[in-house]
C-alpha cells in the first residue's frame, strides 16, 4: 500500500519536486531497485493479461520482463543494484495477512468460473512472490553480473533509501511510496502525470523539495505519513491527506494530537503510531560496510541458456536483445 494518496499530496503541495525525464538523462548513475516491487510489477506487467509459463509450468513473466527491463537501463549506461526485503516487522503482520486474504479470495473465485478473460485476470490478483520467483531473479541477476543486496531483517524500500543516502547511489526505482517517509533522496517512479504516454519518460521525486512544499520537517513528515496511513498502521475515518497535514501542523505531538481533536483513536492507537514511527527510523544507523552483497561477473553463454532453456524465451529475440545492448554491456 505505501503512504495512502501521498502522490497526489505531493502533485497538489508540491509540484516542484517531481521532474519528469527521459530515461537517457539517468546514463552514468547508479540506480537502487526495490526488488520485490519491480518483480512483482513485472508479474503484472503483461500486454493482454496472461500469465507464461514454461513446459515445467514454471510462472516465467517476472523473468522474462526484468530482462528487457533491466537490458534497458544498461543500454543506456545506467548500473543496477538490486536491495531485496528480508523479514517485515511484526506490525507489518495484518497488512500482509490482508493481502494474502485478497490473494487465497482471487484464487477461489478463479478455480470456479469457466470465463477465461476473468479466469486470467482473476489468476493475476492471486499472484503473490515466492521464494522460488526471488531465487529465480537471482540467478538472472547473478549471470547479468548485476549487484545484489539481501537482508535478513528489513524492508527493501527503507535499505535502499538509507543506501542512497549514504551515497551508494544516486536514486531508487520503485513505486512504493513508503521511501520518502525512509526519506529516499531522489525516488524514480513511473511517469506520474497521466497525460504523457510516451514509455521512456520517468518521474523523479526529490526528498527535500517534497519536505519544502509540505513546510514540515522530516520527523513531522514521517508523522504525517503515518496518520494518513501506510503499511503499519490503518487511516483513521475521515481523515484524509489533506485533514493529516493541517493536523500534523497544529498539535505539537502526536499525543495532543488524539487528545484535543474530535476523531475517533483506536485504543491502542498511541502505542501503534509511535512503534510505526520506530520501523521509519530503524534504519538510520546502517553500515555500509557490514552489509552483505552479492557481485558476480556477466556470463553471456550461460544467461543465453538459462533465458532460451530454461524459461523459454524466444532465441531470435534474445539473440538480437544481446546485439543492440552490446555496447554498453557490463564487460
Amino acid at each position: 500500500m505505501g503512504i495512502k494518496s501521498l502522490t497526489n499530496a505531493i502533485k497538489k503541495k508540491s509540484p516542484n519536486s517531481i521532474e519528469n525525464l527521459n530515461l537517457y538523462q539517468l546514463s552514468g548513475k547508479r540506480v537502487i531497485v526495490d526488488a520485490s516491487l519491480i518483480i512483482y510489477q513485472q508479474l503484472l506487467n503483461t500486454p493482454d493479461g496472461r500469465l507464461f509459463k514454461n513446459k515445467g509450468g514454471k510462472i516465467t513473466n517476472h523473468i522474462t520482463g526484468l530482462f528487457y527491463k533491466i537490458m534497458n537501463y544498461i543500454s543506456l549506461n545506467i548500473e543496477l543494484i538490486f536491495v531485496f526485503d528480508g523479514k517485515p516487522p511484526l506490525n507489518k503482520s495484518e497488512c500482509i495477512q490482508e493481502r494474502k486474504n485478497r490473494s487465497m479470495k482471487a484464487k477461489e473465485m478463479s478455480d470456479e468460473t469457466d470465463d477465461l478473460v476473468q479466469k486470467q485476470k482473476l489468476e493475476r490478483s492471486s499472484l503473490r512472490l515466492t521464494s522460488e520467483m526471488i531465487n529465480d531473479v537471482k540467478v538472472l541477476l547473478e549471470l547479468l553480473g548485476i549487484e545484489y543486496i539481501h537482508p535478513e531483517i528489513g524492508e527493501g524500500e527503507a535499505y535502499a533509501s538509507k543506501l542512497c543516502q549514504k551515497g551508494y547511489g544516486d536514486y531508487v526505482l520503485t513505486e512504493d511510496m513508503d521511501t520518502m517517509a525512509y526519506a529516499c533522496p531522489k525516488l524514480i517512479r513511473n511517469c506520474v502525470d497521466r497525460s504523457i504516454k510516451r514509455k521512456d519518460i520517468i518521474s523523479v521525486i526529490n526528498h527535500k523539495d517534497v519536505l519544502k512544499g509540505f513546510e514540515l520537517t522530516q520527523d513531522k513528515f514521517i508523522d504525517f505519513c503515518i496518520l494518513c496511513g501506510c503499511d503499519y498502521l490503518d487511516s483513521i475515518p475521515k481523515i484524509g491527506w489533506v485533514t493529516a497535514l493541517k493536523l500534523i501542523k497544529k498539535y505539537p505531538s502526536i499525543d495532543k494530537l488524539i487528545k484535543e481533536t474530535e476523531y475517533t483513536f483506536p485504543e491502542n492507537y498511541l502505542e501503534d503510531f509511535k512503534k510505526a514511527r520506530d520501523n521509519f527510523l530503524m534504519y538510520e544507523d546502517i553500515n555500509l560496510d557490514e552489509i552483505k552483497k552479492y557481485t558476480s561477473i556477466v556470463n553471456k553463454d550461460k544467461l543465453y541458456e538459462y533465458l532460451v532453456n530454461e524459461i523459454e524465451m524466444n532465441p531470435t529475440r534474445v539473440s538480437n536483445t544481446f546485439k543492440k545492448f552490446n555496447q554498453n554491456y557490463k564487460k
